[in-house]
């Protein structure tokens, strides 16, 4: 009896989770629409050195997360990685021409510690790094917000919030490699959310 309860809880468990990557997918790849309609409008002017470190970082990510069983969590993150590199590929031509030099100094830095990555063999190391580079890559993005925070689109930032916290529910496997990416990708949805909203009141 106590088997069959056990494997009934997992199996609903197992549910849950699919149910809450799939959600999450839905949810992530909604949230560009928006974005991408004020982006081809010239309303959004995305921040390419962001966009190409969050390009890198999710396909690092996803390998690193499904080979260590986070499991239909990485779903999210993999269509995440493929509308990234649209928006890079897009920013080139519609992208912010405010570009300072603390976001070269974020990009050069980034990139310098996804070469040190490449010479990582440990898990654990490696997610803390890659969780690193991306807030880095970030941090054009945010200082943009914080300026000129009319040149964003508030609910891809908004959704974002929502679609990693499903992910989060999604993952198979919990440890410090598979949460601490997806977590860092939802704290920063969140700030840039923030920013743009309190940015916005502000200015009006």
């Amino acid at each position: 009896m106590a088997l069959i309860l056990i494997i009934a809880v997992s199996m609903e468990t197992a549910t849950i989770k699919t149910s809450c990557g799939i959600i999450a997918t839905i949810i992530s790849a909604i949230g560009f629409i928006p974005y991408l309609k004020d982006l081809f409008k010239k309303k959004t002017q995305p921040h390419s050195y962001t966009w190409l470190i969050w390009t890198i970082l999710q396909i690092i990510a996803v390998v690193a997360m499904f080979n260590n069983g986070a499991g239909i969590g990485v779903l999210a993150l993999a269509v995440g990685a493929v509308l990234c590199g649209y928006v890079f590929i897009l920013s080139l031509r519609y992208g912010t021409k405010n570009i300072t030099i603390f976001d070269t100094i974020c990009l050069i830095g980034a990139l310098a510690a996804i070469i040190i990555y490449a010479f990582l063999h440990n898990a654990f190391l490696s997610i803390i790094l890659i969780t690193i580079i991306d807030f880095m890559g970030f941090l054009p993005t945010l200082r943009k917000s914080y300026v000129e925070p009319h040149t964003e689109t508030i609910s891809m930032y908004a959704l974002g919030v929502v679609w990693s916290s499903f992910n989060l529910v999604a993952i198979s496997t919990y440890s410090v490699v598979t949460i601490l990416y997806p977590s860092c990708i939802l704290f920063a949805n969140f700030i840039c959310c923030c920013t743009l909203w309190l940015r916005r009141r502000t200015l009006a």
